[in-house]
Order: C-alpha cells, then structure tokens, then sequence
C-alpha cells in the first residue's frame, strides 16, 4: 500500500526536528523499513535540488570544518582488511561550509578525512560561485592587469586544506587559516575552556587582518546539525547503519536548513533572519516545509 503524503510529510518533519527512526515509527505508527526508504527517496530528491538552486552564487565568506561520525561501527573496532579496503564504514566526516554573512551551506561532502576529498569538496564549493572572466583579468580600459578576489576562506589547521583551496580557488579567494587552543582537551565529553587562537594568513591577508579569520560560525553550525539530525547525537544509541542513509539524512537536513530554518540575530533573544535562501536571493519569500516537499518532488504546488 503506498504511504499517503500527508503521512510522509509528517514522518520527515518529525526526523528533522530531531526525532529518531523509532520514535518517528511510534508517533506515526510507520514501519522504520519504511521510514528508512522514505529518508533515502526524499533525501537523493534533496541533493538534486540542491545541486540545481545552488548555483551562480556571491557569497563573502566561506568557512569551512569537518564534523565527525560514525557509520556502521567505530574506527577501533575495524578489522584490518575493513580499515584497508572499506570507505564507507567506521569514521566519517560531514564536510561543511557556511558564508557568515548569509548562513547558507552551499555544499556539503560525506566521507573520509583525506586530501582527495579537501580537493573534491573545495572544486565542488568553488563550482557554484560566479568567477569573473578571463578578460576581466586582463589590462584593458587603461588599467592594469590583476586578479580581484572575490571571497575569503577560513579553515581550521587540517594539512590537506592549502593546497585544495589553491587548485580549487586560485589566485581569486583570500585565505587564512586559525587553529584554537583549548585547556582540557584530552578531557572527553567535558566543555574545554579555549585558552588562545593561532590566525594565519596564507593568501590576500596582510598583517593586521587576522582578525577576519574565523571558524566560529560553521562550528555553530555542527551544533546545528548535532540538534536536529538525531543519528549524529553522542553518547546515544543512534547512529548511521549505512554510507547512504546518512547521506539521504543529511541532504535533507541541508536542503531544510537553506530554505526553511531561520537562524537567530546576535545578542537579540526571539529575533530572527530570513532563512539563508532568502540572505542569498535563491528565494523572495519565507518557505515553509510543504512548500520544501513540493519542489524537491516537483509537485505542484499545493493551495492553502
């Protein structure tokens, strides 16, 4: 029998305010098997609305971070030949990024912490945004030739990142990197106190502007994430079964953050922003989640 819409609908929106499979299969009285194919279907439908609307876009500020889970099992309880061969079992990164002036993430990657993938995700980011033209680069109008950047990138310290943005980038994004230092780190599941923080700036960041360099906004957003994607919760039982699912899960999950969550204004408790769609002229108006559902299935859409 198929599963009616308005079912479904309620089923996704109880899984994207943080409720996890189960509990979603005891509110809606849904079997899991089906929860889990309905995430799967609705979440590829979300990566290719995503992939379309996040295009030709000028953003400021893209900092960058790479946020850790787990599918199937923990690294440590690998074997060896699952640890040689196996790329879609114990830890998995959740590459993200976010512009600090609009909040939107226009992309995101899932997998393992490497080089390959610093590359893959930075060439895919640097693929949406509006380059200028070769000839706008050249000498002409009487005035000298030369590269304007169009964007600054902040990164933690991880060693693959330099080179990924300079293949993906180029001479046309500022780049700095800062990596904080904390005082009892070692100290698991305990809040760490940052004691200090080391900027540098690699590229287009002279001395004395530091200070622009700055990851503390996609580090709210792994809380983000965190909140409302119950399979990344710690110390729960929740977590990623497979490679796929937790792709399907977090394509809908960012597709909902761009076009339906409205982050809050600092320092003003109740007030909110536009959602990122909106700070980043994707959309004239507030979506809601139907609306979301609609377009990601190309339904028409529905009357109120």
């Amino acid at each position: 029998m198929r599963l009616p819409v308005k079912m479904a609908k309620l089923a996704l929106q109880l899984l994207l305010e943080g409720n996890s499979i189960r509990s979603t299969e005891r509110i809606t009285r849904i079997h899991r098997d089906t929860i889990c194919r309905l995430i799967v279907r609705f979440g590829d439908a979300c990566r290719e609305f995503l992939d379309k609307r996040m295009q030709n876009l000028t953003l400021t500020h893209l900092q960058f971070d790479e946020q850790w889970t787990y599918v199937a099992k923990k690294q440590a309880r690998l074997t060896i030949t699952e640890r040689e061969a196996a790329y879609d079992v114990g830890d998995i990164y959740l590459w993200t990024c976010v512009d600090r002036k609009t909040k939107l993430m226009p992309s995101f990657l899932i997998g393992k912490r490497s080089a390959d993938n610093a590359r893959r995700f930075m060439l895919d980011v640097a693929s949406r945004l509006v380059f200028p033209t070769a000839h706008a680069s050249d000498p002409h109008a009487y005035r000298p030739g030369g590269y304007e950047p169009l964007i600054q990138i902040s990164t933690d310290g991880f060693a693959a990142y330099p080179e990924a943005v300079d293949l993906a980038f180029g001479p046309y994004a500022r780049y700095g990197t800062i990596i904080k230092d904390y005082k009892n780190a070692a100290m698991i599941y305990t809040p760490s106190e940052m004691v200090g923080t080391k900027r540098t700036g690699i590229r287009g960041i002279g001395k004395g502007q530091e200070w622009s360099i700055c990851t503390s906004h996609v580090e709210r957003l792994n809380g983000t994430q965190r909140l409302f994607l119950k399979r990344l919760n710690r110390l729960t039982l929740c977590f990623s079964k497979k490679l796929r699912n937790l792709e399907a899960a977090f394509a809908m999950f960012a597709a909902y953050y761009n076009f339906v969550w409205r982050t809050r204004k600092p320092g003003k408790v109740g007030k909110k922003r536009p959602t990122a769609a909106m700070m980043a002229k994707l959309t004239d108006h507030l979506w809601g989640f139907d609306e979301l559902f609609d377009a990601v299935l190309s339904r028409p859409a529905t009357q109120s």
